[in-house]
């Protein structure tokens, strides 16, 4: 397993995945059933946040296969499938102009992922409250319906509630 820590400017309350080549897509498709902090197109994710503004603390872990959810430490956690045209991905800041983060290869090159965010903190107002944390796990697996594994914010559930 590769794990990656980064410190990630965002903006609009959002990050992104993205594949090489592929730009951040509009995101106008709900996940079916909903799970709020994430959504997904072929090649981009976009990754929501507490924080409307400033620094958070993303880590990122790429295996080659499931590493299991850490529900003890965060509030909400989500999971979804994910398709990744080349195999390589980045981290992306708000507003395309700002830092890009290279992760490590995906294990199994082009192909079907799952990925499993974790967020701890989102009801916080500035990012840079002590304990706002968000775990991104990436791993090969085929596609399957979206799932909540775990929901305890009143953030998390506004999103849901949005959706």
């Amino acid at each position: 397993m590769h794990v990656k820590q980064l410190d990630v400017e965002v903006d609009y309350g959002q990050a992104y995945l993205v594949d090489e080549g592929c730009s951040v897509g509009g995101f106008r498709e709900v996940p079916n059933p909903p799970v709020g902090i994430i959504r997904v197109e072929k090649g981009s994710a976009l990754l929501f946040v507490g924080p409307q503004w400033g620094t958070v603390e993303f880590t990122v872990a790429v295996a080659d296969r499931d590493p299991g959810s850490d529900l003890d430490s965060y509030e909400d956690i989500v999971e979804i499938s994910y398709e990744s045209p080349s195999g390589r991905l980045s981290l992306q800041e708000w507003g395309g102009g700002r830092r890009t983060h290279p992760l490590p290869p995906l294990p199994a090159g082009p192909g079907t992922y799952r990925l499993r965010y974790h967020v701890r903190g989102m009801d916080e107002e500035i990012a840079i409250e002590i304990g706002d944390h968000y775990f991104l796990q990436i791993w090969p697996e085929p596609p399957r319906d979206p799932t909540v594994l775990k929901s305890t914010s009143p953030s998390f559930q506004h999103f849901l509630d949005s959706e």
